[in-house]
């Protein structure tokens, strides 16, 4: 009870005083007031009454163009050229719109060989030639029935009057006179001795020669002619003899190079001095002859190779093969000989391979053939009776090499028979060149 009547006591004392100090005047002055600043208005966001209507103006559109009915035409040969083959001369008649075009040519810039027009049909608007057969730079040739007579009508523009332009393009015509050839017409003496028919046949018929890309089995055509690094290229050399003697077909030589002339550069005689496979003999190689399946029959493997350098990636492979009567005996000039351990004959004719080491593994090239052959290009390649060329001067032959005699030039015609009268005992030969390509060499991804 003491403590709480203390406590009350307390409480009435501080009530006491605060009441005294709201009654009574503070001791101290009052504090003066200052006026104060104005408060600046608060930033708002402009409001713009209207709503804006402008804006970037679009980008223009194409106009459509219109479809119009149109054609491209592409110029057609206009039949321009009459020929008119008589017994010793050719007539020939040009129109001078030769090209169909409506341009009139000049007489002065259209020739039959070297020869200018005779005369000239104004009314009809004609230039007229005539040549003898052997006249105005012809060329003769001969198939199994007739006699060609090639003329060439040649055009050649000159641009009209000072300016230097020309409405029509240089052009050149064959003109052809063909005459039947039913006899064979020959001044050499009558010989009395009796010749077997198929004797006879078989000095004047052609042989077919081939080269063509087979299948691993060696039993179809390749269909494909891609080859890779490490691929074995398997070719078959056939000769087709039809109603001929038994014939066996070599290879004598085989180039290697990136375009159909053999003397381009880079270029690789793979098979050499008269049938040495001499690839497997130099590179190591896998490449060989396999065995005979028929005699008119040679197959062999070529290991795939790129010429160093070069960027085709392309080879072409152009073989000069012969074809000998089966009776003729394997020797230095016939013959297959393969490098394994060694050198071997195909037919098993070893000791004609001797020779094959003496070659010195040089790699040589060969003049073009003469004007007149005929060699077809394709991955099965075949050859195919040309017209006889006109007789020319025999050709040189080639220079020799040190340590190996000079490479025999082949005649114009890649696949005749050496010249011979059926009578003479000495055996047979005929020769053929093949060009078989292009060939696509490409390189194993790793």
């Amino acid at each position: 009870m003491m403590k709480l009547a203390a406590v009350c006591i307390v409480v009435l004392a501080l009530i006491g005083s605060l009441c005294d100090a709201q009654t009574y005047p503070s001791k101290y002055p009052p504090v003066p007031s200052y006026p104060q600043k104005p408060q600046e208005p608060e930033q708002q966001k402009q409001v713009f009454e209207p709503p804006l209507t402008w804006k970037y103006p679009e980008a223009p559109q194409p106009e459509v163009k219109p479809t119009v009915p149109f054609e491209q035409r592409y110029p057609v040969a206009a039949a321009t050229v009459a020929v008119q083959c008589q017994e010793s001369y050719a007539h020939v008649e040009v129109k001078k719109d030769m090209f169909g075009t409506g341009q009139i040519i000049s007489p002065a810039d259209l020739t039959l060989g070297d020869c200018a027009p005779v005369s000239e049909d104004t009314t009809a608007q004609v230039l007229i030639y005539q040549a003898a057969l052997q006249d105005c730079g012809s060329v003769l040739s001969m198939t199994d029935d007739s006699l060609v007579y090639t003329y060439t009508l040649n055009y050649n523009p000159k641009p009209m009057g000072s300016a230097p332009v020309v409405r029509t393009s240089q052009a050149a015509v064959i003109v052809e006179c063909h005459y039947p050839r039913n006899q064979n017409v020959s001044s050499l003496g009558i010989i009395p001795h009796w010749v077997p028919f198929s004797q006879v046949k078989m000095a004047e018929e052609f042989l077919y020669f081939t080269l063509t890309l087979m299948t691993d089995d060696w039993l179809y055509e390749r269909p494909s002619h891609q080859y890779f690094l490490g691929d074995l290229i398997r070719i078959e050399a056939t000769v087709k003899q039809y109603f001929h003697i038994p014939l066996r077909v070599y290879i004598d030589r085989c180039i290697a190079s990136i375009t159909t002339d053999v003397t381009s550069t880079p270029n690789y005689a793979f098979i050499d001095n008269h049938g040495c496979l001499v690839d497997a003999r130099i590179t190591g190689s896998q490449s060989k002859y396999m065995a005979r399946t028929a005699e008119n029959v040679l197959q062999f493997q070529l290991e795939a190779f790129r010429f160093q350098g070069a960027t085709s990636g392309v080879i072409y492979i152009t073989c000069y093969l012969l074809a000998t009567s089966t009776s003729q005996a394997i020797d230095d000039d016939h013959r297959a000989c393969s490098y394994t351990s060694g050198w071997r004959e195909v037919s098993g004719a070893d000791a004609a391979c001797a020779s094959c080491e003496s070659s010195n593994f040089v790699v040589y090239t060969i003049p073009p053939v003469a004007a007149g052959t005929s060699t077809v290009v394709g991955p099965g390649a075949t050859t195919l009776p040309a017209p006889a060329p006109a007789p020319a001067p025999a050709p040189a032959p080639a220079p020799a090499a040190p340590g190996k005699p000079a490479y025999p030039l082949y005649p114009s015609y890649p696949n005749t028979r050496k010249i011979r009268h059926a009578y003479q005992p000495e055996f047979p030969e005929w020769e053929g060149q093949v060009i078989l390509g292009p060939i696509p060499i490409g390189e194993k991804k790793h």
